[in-house]
């Protein structure tokens, strides 16, 4: 399937179609970008054009097309430490905030967790910090990591990776120490991995059944909202939050755009936001 059989009608229906679902927001002029995304999915419902999958889509008469098809348009795009400066974060401003917490787990919320490579360098950042640190954080970590994707967090609740994703951001040392290799695959250490619980959780829908965080990672997905659904989920995490709890965001992503009662940290390389009372 190619951009032509894409009828701009169909296409802004699609486009309404996966804001609606997801709140995934496509630009001017993507027929190309739907038509490759799509494309395999297709041939394996064995649809014959763009037309029939959005009459598909319409009708819901093929069960589980419509969750196959907002996998099929998220970006799953992820690594170890991406970026490193939150993780140094984490270590140096973050954790030592917190290091007298004793009688309860810090919690941490990976938002858009992907196939886990995220909420799993939190967990590998904690274990460092607290060898660091004997005594500090001694009441553990919980971290609750959610994903759009049901694909992606099945994959992250295996905790199985291959050489393709163990070349990205990950050194030596660290997959050593908290991978162990079976052939071609590597998986991630009982002790890294049993501090992360994964959820399946649309960013549009509730966050009262996660409870109140310490910390909120929210990393490179803003930018695929609108304006008022990046404000409302904003509002909403910074309303899981406890006082004096912290968001990290993408580079480019600044909460106070949206809501006001954030006030900024400078890091290294970075910024970090912290709620504030």
């Amino acid at each position: 399937m190619s951009e032509e059989f894409i009828s701009h009608d169909e296409y802004d229906a699609f486009r309404q179609f996966l804001e609606d679902a997801s709140g995934i927001v496509l630009g001017d002029s993507k027929q190309y970008l739907v038509g490759s995304r799509l494309n395999r999915l297709m041939v394996q419902q064995k649809l014959k054009n763009f037309t029939e999958l959005m009459q598909c889509l319409q009708t819901n008469r093929v069960n589980g097309l419509r969750e196959r098809v907002i996998e099929a348009m998220t970006t799953n795009e992820t690594m170890w430490f991406r970026d490193n400066y939150p993780f140094d974060a984490l270590k140096e401003h973050v954790f030592p905030s917190f290091a007298k917490l004793k009688e309860r787990p810090l919690r941490i919320w990976s938002s858009a967790c992907s196939t886990g490579q995220e909420p799993y360098s939190i967990s590998m950042a904690f274990e460092e910090y607290q060898l660091s640190n004997p005594g500090a954080l001694s009441g553990g970590l919980d971290i609750i990591a959610t994903d759009l994707s049901t694909e992606a967090i099945k994959i992250a609740q295996l905790g199985h990776y291959d050489a393709s994703s163990m070349s990205r951001g990950i050194d030596d040392a660290r997959r050593d120490r908290y991978f162990k290799q079976h052939e071609t695959v590597w998986e991630i250490m009982p002790r890294i991995k049993e501090r992360v619980t994964f959820r399946q959780l649309n960013l549009k829908d509730t966050y009262s059944l996660l409870g109140k965080f310490d910390v909120v990672f929210c990393r490179n997905v803003l930018i695929y909202f609108s304006m008022d659904l990046k404000s409302d989920i904003l509002r909403r995490m910074s309303d899981t939050l406890n006082p004096n709890g912290f968001l990290l965001l993408g580079s480019s992503e600044v909460p106070n755009r949206y809501v006001s009662n954030f006030k900024m940290i400078r890091v290294t390389q970075g910024m970090l936001y912290q709620r504030e009372n």
